[in-house]
């Protein structure tokens, strides 16, 4: 014996949900055709990378270093901001050129020359660098000549602020010694070395002094 169970009826209002969906479905799909970007994934930016760029006047150094030959052009800073990317190429260029050696310079020294640059009104000119960071085996090489000198012969200070990477020598091609020297004093930001026979100003952002050398520095 077969027992047939009686069928069951869907509820008209089911039919007519699904329906309605269908159709809903159908058009939204029939709109996406109509947008250019409809259905495309787009990364968006994010807030916190947008928020952080920074905004303000642009500090740009143009340096030269006479002992490696190599050029640097950099934004170093951006308002208030110090750019780290910018700030790692300026200690490798200001690396100790005998020994490669790098260290983290003080970023007043950069202000020091941007201000400096522009009370020249040499904006966007070169700095000629003739000596950055020195590791303390170069400064007192240099102090001493390699044992050959006595350190009064040869300028060198023993506790140097290029070992603290606050100083750095410079020259400003089609600037006299003279000038360059008379302009970093009136900024009273630092040391300042004046060393008219081997050509050069010394600029540091330690303590305000100043002193000349004229003997020649072997640097």
């Amino acid at each position: 014996m077969i027992l047939r169970l009686p069928s069951v009826t869907r509820p008209l209002s089911l039919k007519r949900n699904r329906l309605s969906t269908s159709l809903a479905v159908a058009a939204l799909s029939a709109v996406c055709l109509l947008l250019p970007n409809c259905g495309r994934s787009e990364t968006p930016v994010a807030p916190s990378v947008a928020a952080s760029a920074p905004t303000g006047q642009k500090y740009e150094l143009k340096l030269y270093h006479l002992h490696t030959g190599e050029s640097l052009d950099v934004v170093y800073r951006v308002g208030d901001t110090y750019i780290p990317a910018a700030m790692d190429k300026l200690n490798h260029f200001l690396r100790d050129h005998r020994t490669n050696d790098q260290s983290h310079y003080d970023p007043k020294e950069f202000d020091l020359l941007h201000s400096l640059m522009a009370k020249l009104g040499k904006n966007g000119s070169v700095i000629d660098v003739v000596c950055g960071y020195r590791t303390p085996w170069s400064n007192n090489f240099l102090r001493t000549r390699g044992g050959t000198a006595s350190p009064a012969v040869t300028g060198v200070a023993k506790n140097s602020q290029h070992m603290q990477a606050k100083a750095i020598d410079i020259r400003v091609p089609g600037v006299a010694t003279s000038k360059l020297r008379d302009v970093a004093l009136s900024l009273h930001d630092g040391g300042v070395g004046y060393y008219p026979v081997s050509q050069f100003v010394h600029v540091d952002v330690g303590p305000v002094r100043q002193w000349t050398f004229a003997g020649r520095d072997s640097d």
